[in-house]
């Protein structure tokens, strides 16, 4: 018998939220894993806010929302705040109730800039270390076995807007108010004689030989070896490898000193002596890969290092890394940068792979390496 295609004529639901998500839905176990995080940041969200005014937008109900946003590849606030309002998936996990109003975009946006900002300090990386303490809790941490790696984050910002620092005005071009053409052609550009005028801490990049360089900023991570887990971040001007090297020797003094000595993966591009000898001197042994070739046959470290086990499982472990870049930018939404400035990106790109590890976590709980 066909059914009928009745008006939707009910004006109310008896029927809860919560007997509406899936009890085996994924962002239960989430929402498990971030409230107790927010609950211990308490305390910090106390001293960035006055005690009399306006309320504002609960940073909990705030961080939650970012955290969707970051999930489910929301492109941008105004699109959150839409699909905040219809979702009912969306409501339950940000803590809204089905007739409460959802924010303006634009006030979403001021009251998030407030935690970077404000005086608790950066919640990203007190964020990320309320989950990182989660996964300790769970055994999730070796503690000892660690990989370096950094990569390329395109900037938003043109190639229009590098300009001569000392001539900043736009350059000639042929008339069109919205797109102009610009001919840069016999035109030597460089970042000692150019800086962008939309995002002055990105810098002109490439990921290698023979490919295009870009506006960009240098993102670096330490990645927990044992289940793939990044523990500290860093963002900064691209700068060769001597950048990428000096945010790893800077990530890896943020770990908590120890006695036993603890290992460091890294590819090619930390077999720099310097940087060895600066990792050694932080009480870690560099497992990086050598870089040899016909104009390079000695490396910084040799077999000595390269013999033992240990080394050959830092350099299969070290490739878990990319699974995070990868993640980073295509479900993060960090393929194209859309905040400014080194502190936002920062910012920014530590809360996303915070999220990354969020979703390492619960893979593995429902995996059943962890409860």
């Amino acid at each position: 018998m066909r059914g009928a295609d009745l008006p939707q004529t009910a004006l109310f639901s008896y029927v809860s939220i919560e007997d509406r998500i899936p009890a085996d839905h994924p962002l239960r176990t989430i929402q498990a894993l971030v409230n107790p995080a927010l609950t211990a940041l308490s305390p910090r969200f106390q001293r960035m806010y006055a005690a009399v005014g306006r309320p504002s937008i609960p940073p909990e109900r705030l961080l939650r929302a970012l955290l969707l946003q970051v999930l489910y590849t929301i492109r941008s606030e105004r699109q959150l705040m839409e699909q905040l309002d219809y979702n009912l998936l969306f409501r339950w996990f940000v803590g809204l109730n089905p007739d409460d109003a959802v924010w303006v975009p634009t006030v979403f946006t001021k009251n998030r800039d407030r935690l970077l900002e404000g005086e608790g300090g950066n919640i990203a990386d007190a964020f990320l270390q309320e989950v990182l303490r989660a996964a300790d809790a769970r055994g999730l941490l070796s503690h000892e076995h660690f990989t370096v790696d950094g990569t390329l984050l395109e900037a938003w910002a043109s190639h229009k807007s590098f300009r001569p620092k000392d001539h900043p005005e736009p350059p000639p071009s042929d008339g069109d108010p919205s797109n102009p053409t610009v001919d840069f052609h016999h035109e030597k550009r460089s970042n000692a004689t150019h800086a962008s005028v939309t995002d002055p801490d990105a810098r002109l990049a490439r990921k290698s030989n023979h490919t295009a360089a870009v506006l960009c900023h240098l993102g670096s991570v330490l990645m927990d070896n044992r289940y793939g887990l990044i523990v500290a971040t860093d963002v900064r001007p691209p700068g060769g490898t001597t950048a990428e090297q000096d945010a790893g020797l800077e990530m890896l003094t943020t770990l908590e000193p120890r006695a036993r000595r603890r290992t460091l993966g890294g590819d090619k591009g930390y077999d720099d002596a310097a940087f060895v000898a600066g990792t050694r001197a932080c009480n870690t042994t560099p497992h990086v890969s050598q870089n040899l070739h016909a104009r390079r046959p000695v490396s910084a470290i040799d077999e000595r290092t390269t013999r033992h086990t240990g080394y050959t499982v830092s350099q299969i472990k070290r490739k878990l890394v990319e699974e995070s870049f990868g993640w980073d930018k295509v479900i993060g939404g960090l393929r194209k940068l859309h905040h400014r400035g080194r502190e936002k990106v920062g910012w920014i790109f530590t809360f996303i792979n915070a999220a990354y590890d969020l979703v390492r976590i619960r893979t593995l709980i429902r995996a059943g390496v962890c409860a």
